[in-house]
């Protein structure tokens, strides 16, 4: 086996801009437009700037907070998070953590991909204003996974954002014919797809018990999105119909006196045809059939004798229980 290659060692300070080149340069006619529409939204320019890091030009706003909402793609609100933050604004008497947002793609007011939370405090505070980094590139908004660092993700959170994301821009003509894959940096995981469909119609879904087997089934397609959609709604639908053939394997092991808050887990582990399959140090594992697979997992189930089980055999499942 060819040995790989290491990284090469980037250099300390040599990527990116000086300070002095920060807001150096002739301003784009694109950001200068973004300045005027910010201010004819009843916003203000506070400065604009290169991105020390790529070059990009960023304006520094502040935006009327009602002209202001978080991208429709993206997980549910947490009530205790928001309460959270809206604790400490106040103890601290400052807003120091700017948003990121763009101009909105329906074009009334601006979406923030990353500013949810922060957005919902500030408004149950009451406050007017809210200071944001605009930026002039929408396709911004659809990279929610990669910033959204303000509150950690489930995998429900994940996959929900990624299948509503997958869908807005399916339903949008300008970029809706374009093939899947184009999107492969802002669904970040194609498993995610599928799930988030389950999940859209039974949010108590167990998506963590089944995600090892997904994954192993499914790559981004190469299909316009709104036709790899349906496939991903396929894969749900069948998601689903073996999710309840699951449920009675474990009814029927609560009904023997097992106890564990992993049977669902043992028993899809139990039913998993891929499980078998041993892979050597360093060999990619082979995609799957998708179908087959999911086959052979409901033939499992229906083969499935909670009599022949024994409490010690539960005694190998560890971790954390799947989501409920």
């Amino acid at each position: 086996m060819a040995a790989r290659k290491r990284k090469a060692k980037i250099e300390k300070g040599s990527v990116g801009l000086a300070a002095a080149e920060v807001s150096g340069g002739a301003v784009p006619a694109e950001v200068k437009a973004l300045c005027d529409q910010v201010n004819a939204d009843g916003g203000v320019v506070l400065s604009n700037y290169r991105d020390p890091f790529g070059g990009k030009w960023v304006v520094m706003a502040a935006l009327p907070l009602d002209k202001i909402a978080p991208t429709p793609y993206q997980r549910e609100l947490s009530d205790t998070h928001a309460k959270r933050l809206e604790t400490v604004i106040p103890k601290v008497g400052r807003f120091l953590d700017p948003v990121i947002a763009v101009k909105a793609g329906d074009g009334q007011g601006y979406w923030t991909p990353n500013g949810m939370h922060r957005l919902e405090a500030m408004r149950r505070l009451g406050a007017k204003t809210i200071v944001a980094l605009v930026l002039p590139d929408l396709e911004i908004a659809y990279r929610i996974l990669a910033l959204n660092t303000e509150k950690a993700h489930n995998l429900k959170d994940k996959s929900l954002e990624v299948v509503r994301m997958a869908r807005g821009l399916a339903a949008d003509s300008s970029v809706g014919s374009r093939p899947e894959t184009d999107w492969a940096f802002e669904f970040e995981e194609p498993a995610y797809l599928p799930l988030g469909c389950c999940y859209e119609k039974n949010g108590r879904f167990s998506g963590s018990a089944y995600m090892p087997v997904v994954r192993r089934c499914v790559v981004f397609s190469s299909k316009p999105l709104a036709k790899a959609l349906q496939e991903h709604e396929q894969r749900a639908n069948a998601l689903l119909e073996l999710d309840e053939a699951v449920k009675q394997c474990v009814a029927a092991l609560q009904a023997a006196g097992l106890k564990s808050p992993y049977l669902k887990a043992f028993v899809i582990a139990r039913i998993n045809p891929l499980r078998w399959i041993q892979f050597k140090p360093g060999q990619k594992a082979e995609l799957a059939d998708f179908d087959k697979t999911l086959e052979k997992m409901q033939a499992g189930a229906k083969k499935f004798d909670a009599g022949k089980i024994k409490p010690g055999d539960l005694s190998t499942m560890s971790g954390p229980p799947p989501e409920e």
